[in-house]
């Protein structure tokens, strides 16, 4: 209180007292405007207020750095690789074997490019991979059913980017609907169809655009909050923290590069001849077409002396900032240092297998949402187009059609990062019963049924051939006495 305790006991009393109220009534330091918050202003509005003025800024920043920045792609790579990788193993599971291996068969021919895409460039796994990938560039994807002529089944995919959804398109389709971003929604906020632009192939905008309904298309994107109702690009919080980076290797690149250089200055101790007066050979000697070269030897005017420039290196190294920031950027997007940046030297093999399980964790979901939104859709619509088209023979499919339509997606797991122990992980999770054959094989990305036929061709051959090996599952258990050994 200084010196006013001094001169007004009465007024300073008072001061500390509403001072010390006040301290007892701030219950919250991020709500205050004191001096560290007085520039922090932030408002509440809906999701699409929030986001709408500023998605197709962040999109297209956010293409950029897709096309020019390594770090923004050591981002988004480890999601395609995890999430998708090379693709899944569809297991029908009706109670029809017959129709299960003839819709497996079918639907792995349907799956290259000239049976699965209307455009006849991408397989199914292509796309899935693209849809990754764009749904943490762009925000989303589009897929529309397509039903042409060509190919195993008449249906196929078209894939469309965000942008071709018509965002001042306004007029509904169906009375007491209303349109927003492109979307019509019902009174229950429920999409119905989507306003979707017509370009032709050289990317020129048409006049109109044409309604699709829900039913014929996919959406592909989340949603962080209930009022959202259009996509917004998932790298949009790291593209700034990803640009200062950028801007910091580009600046240090250009220091080195320059640091690098080494030049030489000719110093004239003697002013310039005079007019009509040369050297002493009659030839003043000129510079400027000089350069440098290893071993070279030359002469220089009387007086001349050479001064050398060289920049030299500064001590700074910018390795700790470059590996700090990747990590913030990566624990942002919800995956850890190793996963972005390839760099395993301080790991061992119990920190890389936690980083795994960590990262595991957060693939799972996004892993999840692809097979329900994209793969599922896209695998019930092809068994629907199969049937209508006579492609698989299903007579009672309408009568039984959700058992027809069960499926599981397989995928092989990560390779091993230590075989001996994951193996031996996997012989005492078996001997105690926490997993099956079946559970192994699935996480191994194969179907159980094809194991096991597999393995009863080779126990037959083996036994045909008179061959006797310490292998069980090559005898069946059997005593082959008398028999070849290997």
């Amino acid at each position: 209180m200084g010196i006013l305790k001094y001169i007004a006991p009465k007024w300073a009393y008072k001061r500390q007292a509403y001072r010390q109220a006040y301290e007892l009534s701030r219950n919250y330091d991020a709500g205050t405007f004191d001096r560290q918050n007085r520039n922090w202003r932030a408002h509440n509005e809906s999701a699409e207020l929030t986001d709408r003025d500023y998605r197709d800024v962040i999109r297209a920043r956010s293409r950029d750095l897709e096309r020019n920045s390594d770090l923004m792609n050591a981002q988004i790579h480890p999601w395609t690789r995890n999430v998708v990788g090379k693709g899944f193993e569809l297991e029908a599971m009706s109670d029809d074997q017959i129709f299960n291996d003839e819709i497996e068969k079918l639907w792995r021919k349907w799956c290259k490019k000239d049976n699965c895409d209307v455009t006849g460039s991408q397989s199914f796994w292509e796309m899935a991979r693209m849809a990754v990938r764009r749904k943490r560039v762009d925000g989303g994807i589009l897929f529309i059913k397509c039903y042409t002529p060509g190919g195993v089944t008449p249906f196929k995919l078209q894939a469309l980017e965000v942008d071709e959804l018509d965002t001042v398109h306004i007029a509904p389709k169906y009375e007491g609907n209303k349109v927003v971003g492109g979307i019509e929604y019902n009174s229950y906020n429920f999409a119905v169809g989507y306003w979707v632009r017509e370009y032709d192939i050289q990317g020129y905008l048409r006049a109109d655009s044409r309604f699709i309904e829900r039913k014929n298309i996919i959406f592909y994107f989340s949603k962080d909050r209930p009022s959202q109702i259009r996509e917004m690009p998932e790298m949009a919080s790291t593209l700034t923290r990803i640009k200062e980076v950028n801007g910091y290797i580009e600046a240090a690149t250009i220091k080195e590069r320059i640091a690098a250089c080494l030049s030489v200055f000719i110093k004239n101790m003697l002013p310039a001849p005079i007019v009509g007066r040369n050297p002493a050979d009659g030839k003043p000697r000129d510079y400027k077409e000089l350069k440098l070269s290893p071993g070279m030897v030359t002469q220089l005017n009387q007086g001349d002396e050479v001064e050398v420039v060289n920049p030299g290196t500064s001590a700074t190294n910018g390795n700790e900032f470059i590996k700090t920031m990747s990590r913030i950027i990566s624990a942002g997007q919800g995956v850890s240092y190793e996963a972005t940046s390839r760099d395993l030297t301080q790991a061992n093999y119990s920190s890389a297998r936690q980083a795994t399980i960590e990262d595991e964790e957060t693939f799972i979901p996004e892993q999840q949402k692809l097979k329900d939104e994209f793969l599922d859709e896209a695998y019930e619509t092809f068994v629907i187009s199969a049937v209508l088209s006579g492609a698989v023979e299903c007579p009672d499919f309408w009568k039984r059609k959700d058992e027809y339509l069960a499926h599981k997606w397989n995928r092989k797991p990560k390779k091993w990062i230590d075989p001996q122990k994951e193996a031996n992980a996997n012989k005492t999770a078996l001997a105690t019963g926490q997993k099956t054959l079946p559970v192994l094989w699935a996480e191994d990305g194969r179907d159980y049924k094809e194991v096991m036929d597999e393995m009863k061709k080779v126990q037959d051959y083996a036994k045909e051939i008179g061959l006797k090996s310490d292998l069980v599952y090559l005898t069946g258990g059997e005593d082959n006495a008398g028999q070849q050994k290997i």
